[in-house]
């Protein structure tokens, strides 16, 4: 395996993004292969960070894949480095602990590579600013690693009830949207609601947006990516994140045999003394 430069897998030897949508694009393919990393490839990511090796760092790449690697050779190196040596505190801290350690240095490193290409390529003010919007939009992988990102309660009261009923009372010309809210399976919470979609009813359209708001700040463990309609997600009973059905591998059908959910990170916590 070769050692590290960060350009990315796939990206081809003259990889450079030059327009301010094409830096956010690179940027959330990193993100998403560093997330996937220090979720779901977790148990992968912990045994190739062996404290023996040398010092090693983790990439993220625009293709959305991750790499435990020796740094770049080259001095400077074709991009900035991410945090060298993540390997030597593994085994010196709690698994949790060290993931969000190496999850804020991450979320530096993807910062830092940005706007390495913001500089590189004569971004104005504007353009910067137009950047960090874009990405402070997404929460960090700090954050969706440590659970701190803000999630929808467990006890918030399903809107399916009030939904299901104006369906009724509305019946003609509406559309029901299966979505995911607050449903017990054997235990499992699942979110599932139905929402009544009005084609031409301006008060129909205002509960839609409702709906949208109240479960916007509701965030994959995963992937990090927002509430949408249309989608099953499911919620580890250990950890209380919620996940897309998608990112865990998890289907509606699947879910109603499970009696307690654990997530990926929860499945190969390691017990630490």
């Amino acid at each position: 395996m070769e050692a590290g430069g960060g350009v990315g897998v796939g990206a081809g030897p003259n990889y450079n993004p030059r327009t301010v949508e094409e830096v956010f694009k690179d940027f959330k393919g990193r993100r998403a292969g560093l997330i996937k990393a220090l979720t779901n490839d977790v148990e992968d990511f912990y045994r190739q960070c062996d404290p023996e090796k040398e010092n090693l760092c983790l990439y993220g790449f625009p293709s959305e894949q991750w790499e435990v690697n020796l740094p770049a050779e080259e001095v400077p190196p074709e991009l900035p480095e991410p945090a060298l040596g993540i390997n030597f505190a593994r085994d010196g801290m709690q698994e949790k602990d060290w993931l969000s350690l190496v999850a804020v240095h991450s979320d530096a490193w993807l910062l830092s590579v940005a706007f390495y290409f913001g500089a590189r390529f004569g971004f104005d003010k504007a353009d910067r600013k137009r950047l960090f919007n874009m990405i402070n939009e997404f929460p960090t992988i700090f954050e969706i690693v440590s659970g701190s990102v803000k999630k929808q309660s467990k006890e918030k009261s399903s809107v399916s009830n009030h939904s299901s009923n104006k369906s009724k009372s509305n019946s003609k010309g509406v559309k029901e949207v299966f979505t995911i809210h607050s449903l017990n399976l054997r235990d499992s919470q699942v979110k599932y609601s139905r929402i009544a979609q009005p084609k031409d009813d301006d008060e129909g359209l205002d509960d839609d947006e409702e709906d949208d708001d109240e479960h916007g700040d509701t965030l994959c463990g995963a992937c990090g990516d927002n509430y949408a309609a249309d989608e099953f997600w499911i919620c580890c009973d250990i950890c209380e994140k919620w996940f897309h059905g998608k990112c865990v591998k998890i289907t509606p059908a699947r879910a109603e045999h499970i009696k307690q959910y654990k997530c990926p990170s929860c499945s190969n916590k390691r017990a630490r003394s």
